[in-house]
């Protein structure tokens, strides 16, 4: 490929929403605070098991957040998860009308 046939595009800031998914903010939310916990597991050296002894929340759950599978965790699980890590979450929510488009073909299983 030469410099000539190259285009960068700018992305949304969410990737699920450049992907087409129509729950994308829910997603991207999931993932912001999801990565947060590892980051915090990370930074306090803590497997999924010591996790587990300190908040009472299962290892497996620890497992699935750090395996980044959020599809089966609801925004305020998570939340609460952060908040038993000795964290407190500040949300921002903007509303506005939504820019008609159409989802892409590769958007996997859109959520009903």
């Amino acid at each position: 490929m030469n410099d000539e046939s190259s285009e960068t595009v700018r992305g949304s800031g969410n990737v699920f929403r450049d992907f087409g998914y129509v729950d994308a903010d829910v997603r991207q939310a999931k993932a912001l605070m999801g990565t947060q916990i590892m980051h915090i597991l990370d930074a306090e050296g803590l497997s999924t098991r010591q996790a587990e002894a300190r908040t009472g929340v299962s290892h497996s759950e620890f497992s699935r957040i750090r395996q980044a599978k959020f599809s089966r965790f609801t925004i305020d699980r998570l939340m609460a998860i952060l908040a038993l890590l000795g964290q407190e979450v500040e949300l921002s929510v903007s509303v506005r009308p939504r820019v008609n488009r159409e989802p892409s073909m590769t958007a996997p299983h859109p959520t009903p």
